[in-house]
């Protein structure tokens, strides 16, 4: 409408603008070209007039209120005018934003609900990365369990694992199991998702950063990005206060890779 765009962003595509990202096209470029954006960037920097910090904020992050990851897939709200970019930066400040992520990580996540609380900062060692510091920012991700999987001797087994329908037998050294979680974080760090699923022992899967050098290596035959989706967002409409509430399904290569669960026939090798 006139205050909002909703979109789908595909893995591999950076939103916001950087040092590192000046070779490659952002979200917050093709906001700024699709939105006219630029029209009062250059509006602003051209009149000699000092705009107000809102409005300065707004043209520089081309509209993006909040951001995802490179490889995360999913729904990214941008606003169209200042007065809407103020509304749900405020909404999200505030911890009125419900969001929802799918992510299919390592091991057997238990107990099959809970809440990861631990601060999450930069590393001073590498900038790029964050993990779980002393004096980092407070952080709380929920998660629920949506439904356990394995791998064995390299083959994949037709029967999802769940609690309620077979009781999980101690694994093999051959046998590789999965889960995958529904995740609610109540903060918005960055990488705050995947920082706690590694501290938790569960890193996602395919995840280049987090997830362990050799590991996420063989993850990465079979899935060239990380497996995190954001699914679900509620938030309060900027002008009209109405709740929206928006569902974005896995993409293709996230179901192609949970087909392979879940048809794969008995005893014959993933590919």
């Amino acid at each position: 409408d006139d205050d909002l765009l909703v979109i789908d962003k595909p893995s591999g595509i950076v939103v916001n603008r950087s040092d590192t990202t000046k070779e490659e096209e952002t979200v917050a470029d093709w906001a700024e070209e699709k939105l006219k954006i630029k029209n009062l960037k250059l509006k602003i920097n051209g009149d000699g007039q000092p705009a107000e910090n809102l409005e300065l904020e707004f043209v520089n992050r081309g509209g993006i209120v909040h951001r995802l990851d490179k490889e995360t897939s999913g729904i990214l709200l941008i606003a169209k005018n200042p007065k809407s970019f103020l509304n749900l930066q405020l909404q999200f400040k505030e911890r009125k934003v419900e969001k929802i992520y799918i992510a299919l990580v390592h091991g057997l996540v238990k107990p099959e609900t809970g809440e990861i609380n631990v601060p999450v900062g930069r590393l001073s060692f590498n900038r790029k990365r964050f993990g779980i510091v002393a004096g980092g920012r407070e952080a709380v991700t929920k998660y629920k369990v949506l439904r356990y999987l394995e791998v064995r001797n390299g083959r994949w087994d037709t029967e999802s694992l769940t609690s309620r329908n077979r009781d999980i037998k101690k694994s093999s050294s051959r046998t590789s199991h999965f889960t995958l979680l529904e995740l609610y974080p109540k903060t918005g760090r960055t990488h705050q998702i995947r920082v706690h699923l590694k501290y938790f022992g569960h890193p996602v899967f395919s995840d280049p950063l987090y997830g362990g050098r050799k590991s996420s290596r063989e993850d990465r035959k079979l899935l060239p990005r990380l497996f995190l989706h954001a699914s679900e967002i509620s938030f309060q409409h900027p002008k009209t206060n109405k709740i929206i509430s928006l569902e974005s399904p896995l993409p293709k290569e996230l179901e192609d890779l949970m087909s392979k669960f879940e048809a794969q026939p008995a005893g014959s090798t993933l590919k």
